[in-house]
């Protein structure tokens, strides 16, 4: 058996969990932020036997693709008591990271 975890962005998530739940799997939701711009992203989490692995990680690339987004740069950025103002950037969003690991043992109580 294998847990995996994805951190994929808040965006995202509610379909990702949508497809998920209906091809069977059962996923935990965490609330999570990080990344360069400290943004909202969920962290998934879903116990899958080794020969389902494949199938879980096609459904996260299929939902959890990168585009482009216009975002303007954070306030501590700005220095000098305002004299330098940075123009909005392109960033990319979304996107899944994915860590796949062994479970030595699985308990539902």
């Amino acid at each position: 058996m294998k847990l995996v975890i994805a951190i994929v962005h808040d965006d995202d998530a509610n379909e990702l969990i949508g497809k998920l739940n209906k091809a069977n799997y059962q996923v935990t939701k965490l609330s999570t932020t990080g990344g360069f711009l400290k943004s909202g992203n969920t962290t998934l989490l879903t116990g899958v036997e080794d020969e389902r692995v494949k199938d879980v990680k096609e459904i996260i690339r299929e939902v959890c693709r990168t585009r482009e987004t216009t975002v303007a740069p954070p306030n501590s950025l700005i220095g000098g008591g305002g004299m330098f103002m940075p123009s909005p950037v392109k960033v990319a969003i979304g996107g899944a990271t994915i860590f796949v690991l062994n479970v030595e043992e699985f308990e539902k109580a």
